[in-house]
């Protein structure tokens, strides 16, 4: 969808410190083989500090980032991809307690990996609405240091980062401008994050581990003893390459104008096939070096990335960003942002 005239204000980061690879390979919890291949160099994690807490204290560096109030807030969405709290609770309300209080609408987005960028896309739909709305908070948090999650073997090349992210999206001018952001999804493959468990009772309910590893497993065994086609991979290219082409041409961009891509981080695989090798682009001008200092970050991967890109003056005024990401459903998402300046809070660098 075509955004016009909204922009990202602020920018806030909780990461916490990361524990390297080395570290874990020297305590036997990752191997030394999948270190080598996948090419992640450490773990950000929270110990036992809650999602909701980071989610708190990224958003209250956001809105002092976008100098604006808390209450000024017209929305507030909370993406994320674990569990927050006490099952029966909404994180969302934590946020809306403890910083931006009032009535306005507070959501949990549960879009897997994908949340930030559908949080975009609900935050321009609902301040597009309505001119009397200004400005939505979107936030992303995760703690993965569960005992039902093993961070080091979270499976398909992947290990778990804790942290948050959050930004504001305003009709107020800002740093920099959200120029579009779509969204596809191919229904056929959700299985793949579901093959070989019951639906009910959940996992999470009687005590079994998540293993993504085990159930991409399960999927592949299905799909060869009934013999099924590459129909869903087929509609997996064809879906995210019109998605992309979208988003780039409702920004008005060419994929040549972009300088950067924020991509989920993943294995060093997962980025130069699925990610950069789709946009036959270097894995240089990806975010993959710095996420992989910090792990999968659920949802707040993308955001995290940017506002490294921003704070280390890798990208500046006139400069495209490109994110992209996958989630369970298997969603891809694809958003265009444009750095109008650099943000208030990065200082000048001298000639």
């Amino acid at each position: 969808m075509r955004t016009p005239d909204l922009f990202i204000s602020g920018l806030g980061t909780y990461v916490p410190e990361t524990v390297s690879v080395a570290s874990a390979v020297e305590q036997g919890l990752y191997s030394a083989e999948e270190a080598e291949e996948h090419g992640w160099t450490g773990a950000a994690v929270a110990g036992d500090i809650p999602a909701p807490e980071m989610a708190l204290q990224a958003s209250q560096e956001a809105l002092k980032r976008a100098g604006r109030d808390p209450q000024s807030v017209d929305l507030l969405l909370y993406a994320d991809c674990w569990h927050q709290g006490p099952d029966g609770w909404s994180p969302q309300y934590y946020l809306q307690h403890h910083l931006v209080g009032g009535d306005l609408l507070a959501l949990e987005i549960r879009q897997g990996c994908a949340g930030a960028f559908a949080g975009f896309e609900l935050a321009a739909s609902y301040l597009l609405a309505d001119p009397r709305r200004d400005a939505a908070l979107v936030v992303a948090a995760d703690n993965f240091g569960t005992p039902l999650v093993n961070r080091w073997t979270l499976g398909s090349g992947f290990i778990a980062g804790d942290g948050a992210a959050a930004a504001v999206i305003s009709r107020t001018p800002g740093f920099a401008r959200l120029l579009s952001v779509c969204s596809t999804t191919i229904p056929s493959l959700e299985e793949i994050h579901r093959a070989g468990e019951p639906m009910f009772p959940p996992g999470a309910t009687t005590g079994r581990p998540m293993d993504f590893t085990a159930r991409l497993d399960a999927f592949r065994r299905k799909q060869l003893a009934e013999g099924a086609g590459m129909e869903g991979a087929m509609s997996f290219e064809k879906k995210t390459r019109d998605c992309l082409e979208q988003a780039l041409s409702e920004a008005g961009v060419e994929l040549s104008d972009i300088t950067r891509v924020a991509i989920t981080s993943s294995s060093r695989g997962e980025a130069e096939e699925q990610f950069m090798g789709s946009l036959n682009l270097p894995l240089e001008m990806s975010t993959w070096d710095y996420g992989r200092t910090l792990g999968h970050m659920g949802a707040a991967d993308q955001l995290v990335a940017i506002d490294n890109l921003l704070t280390t003056g890798q990208v500046g005024a006139g400069d495209h960003i490109l994110m992209l990401g996958l989630a369970p459903g298997i969603t891809y998402s694809v958003a265009v942002i444009k750095v109008l300046e650099a943000p208030s809070w990065v200082p000048a660098r001298s000639a």
